[in-house]
């Protein structure tokens, strides 16, 4: 990792540098777009490709493009500093970071992302309970095709995402049982991931549980098992024996998921105490969201050095944030989570676009032109998949509503696929304009679309038209027909028939139980070397853009009390 930029970071934990506590947020987003590298000439070829064979498909159109600025252009927002607890908890885990740095040089921008991080997050969290929210920017009705198309969200109290915990239900079958911090729904996601990726060249990460990242990030459960007071002999044991760059990230990565958990905490009982009323909003802007997540970002999603500052692959994983943000909203409002996307001091129009661009990219990672140049590029398609294979998703709970949408000249099904790279940059550019579609349907996609008309003949014409469309994305079909039937009939099926009758919590939840429970039975399909990247495709295309739009139903929430609880978010 570069190491050409550094900041003296350590002396403004010290009570007498306001200045640069109040330039935490600055200094990290010089920090970021430093070491951020532009768009491989591979990438922009496999944009370009894709983009002329979508145009072969369809005739001269009219389009409509809104623009997204690059969030780390614009100016953070200066937080208030950390009040004598705070100042305490920085000084702790600076006391830990010096080690690893001491011991490991190579990851001492990784250090340093973490140190400034956490003192934004410090900042933030303070100038939440002591500071009024900022009105939104936004106070007349924006007349944009997005904003027109924002849902009514349910109400939804804690009762309802029971289904969250990340040891129960409904991942009832487990992929991994011979390890116990693996033995769960969210560390499946990554596994997946990196199965998927190490196909072609396998990196090393693909079995190696014993060292890296995912060890640390079972969120609660597994932090609760981090003794930072040991860090030292672990350094000087096990990892300095057999030493890897992710190691060390990995014990970064950790102390900052620990000391983060003490934040909220810490915060949380002085509501609860009544010294301080937070608010379900939170303070943070545009560029500081962008730069908090770059923590989460970089090390909880194990990456090729050489790929980690790309980015292409920075805006992937900045828009996963904002899809698991979509999914928890309502949680997080009402435990109290501060570094949720739709909680934040942002214009409504904003967050419909970084919402657009989530959709947008699902759509990109659905081509086959996708897939060539990185490591990486599976993590948006299969974080759509395991969510809604797991249960956690939004897409079947919240995201039924009643009646559907009309798909005529509909800005989400016209949203064209894009890439997304200039997200924290330069920006980037969205474009709504007609959807192509596949003149006629491969032989094993014309096979889920012949089911779907005999099993549920009124739901096969969009079926039908959904699948063309895909085609168009991707291209000929290959994948398991037996498997994804029955996951498609449990999942978006099921749904968009409930979404037809008459409004019920109580179908909603039965949909949402049983995408989990179908998941548990096919989530092997997944792991097919020859057809696990078909499905899970087909899947995400499904499960994120295909009308009604399930994913873009769960954009909005519903103000309750914040009251924090057990939830793992």
């Amino acid at each position: 990792m570069p190491q050409d930029v550094r900041f003296d970071v350590t002396d403004s934990l010290l009570p007498t540098q306001p200045s640069a506590r109040l330039q935490a947020g600055n200094a990290l987003a010089r920090l970021l777009v430093t070491h951020i590298n532009g768009c491989t000439e591979q990438y922009r070829d496999g944009q370009n490709a894709a983009q002329q064979r979508l145009d072969a498909l369809r005739s001269p159109h009219s389009s409509t493009t809104l623009h997204v600025e690059g969030a780390l252009q614009l100016a953070p927002r200066a937080f208030l500093p950390p009040d004598e607890e705070g100042y305490a908890r920085l000084g702790r885990l600076d006391s830990s970071l010096r080690v690893i740095e001491a011991a490991f040089p190579q990851v001492s921008t990784d250090i340093e992302v973490c140190r400034l991080t956490s003192m934004m997050l410090e900042g933030a969290w303070r100038s939440r309970a002591l500071t009024p929210p900022h009105e939104d920017e936004q106070t007349t009705v924006c007349p944009c095709p997005l904003c027109r198309r924002l849902p009514t969200p349910p109400e939804r109290t804690v009762a309802d995402y029971r289904w969250r915990q990340s040891a129960g239900r409904p991942l009832t079958v487990k992929t991994w049982p011979y390890r116990r911090e693996l033995d769960s729904v969210l560390t499946g996601g990554w596994s997946v991931v990196r199965q998927m990726n190490d196909l072609e060249r396998d990196l090393g990460y693909r079995h190696r549980f014993e060292d890296d990242i995912l060890l640390f990030h079972e969120y609660k459960r597994v932090i609760d098992t981090i003794d930072t007071t040991q860090l030292t002999q672990l350094i000087e044991g096990r990892l300095a024996e057999s030493f890897s760059t992710n190691s060390a990230r990995a014990l970064v990565c950790g102390l900052y998921a620990a000391h983060k958990r003490s934040v909220d905490e810490y915060w949380l009982q002085q509501h609860h105490a009544g010294s301080v009323t937070l608010p379900q909003t939170n303070p943070l802007g545009q560029s500081t969201y962008s730069a908090l997540q770059m923590m989460d970002c970089l090390f909880w999603h194990v990456s090729p050095d050489t790929e980690l500052w790309q980015e292409e692959h920075l805006a992937s994983l900045l828009l996963c944030r904002v899809v698991d943000d979509m999914t928890d909203v309502r949680v997080d409002a009402l435990t109290g989570e501060i570094s949720n996307f739709w909680l934040a001091d942002l214009p409504t129009h904003t967050k419909a676009l970084y919402a657009a661009c989530a959709i947008a990219l699902i759509k990109y990672g659905c081509m086959p032109e996708a897939h060539s140049s990185m490591w990486n590029t599976w993590l948006m398609t299969s974080t759509v998949v395991w969510m809604g294979l797991t249960g956690r998703h939004a897409l079947w709970f919240d995201g039924i509503t009643q009646g559907l949408p009309p798909a005529q000249e509909c800005p989400l099904c016209d949203l064209q696929p894009n890439a997304c790279t200039g997200i924290l940059t330069h920006g980037t550019t969205l474009t709504i304009a007609p959807r192509p579609s596949a003149p006629a349907l491969s032989t094993r996609t014309a096979e889920l679309s012949a089911r779907c008309r005999a099993q549920h003949p009124e739901t096969w014409p969009l079926f039908d038209a959904e699948l063309h469309a895909f085609e168009a994305l991707h291209g000929p079909w290959h994948g398991n027909t037996d498997s994804t039937w029955e996951i498609l009939r449990r999942t978006y099926i099921a749904a968009v028939e409930a979404s037809r009758a008459a409004p019920s919590t109580a179908r909603a939840r039965q949909v949402q139980q049983d995408s989990g429970a179908v998941g548990s039975e096919f989530f092997y399909a997944l792991y097919d070397p020859r057809t696990g990247r078909e499905d899970t495709a087909l899947l995400a295309y499904m499960f994120g853009c295909a009308h009604p739009h399930f994913l873009w139903n769960a954009t909005g929430y519903r103000p309750s009390d914040l009251a924090g609880d057990w939830l793992d978010g």
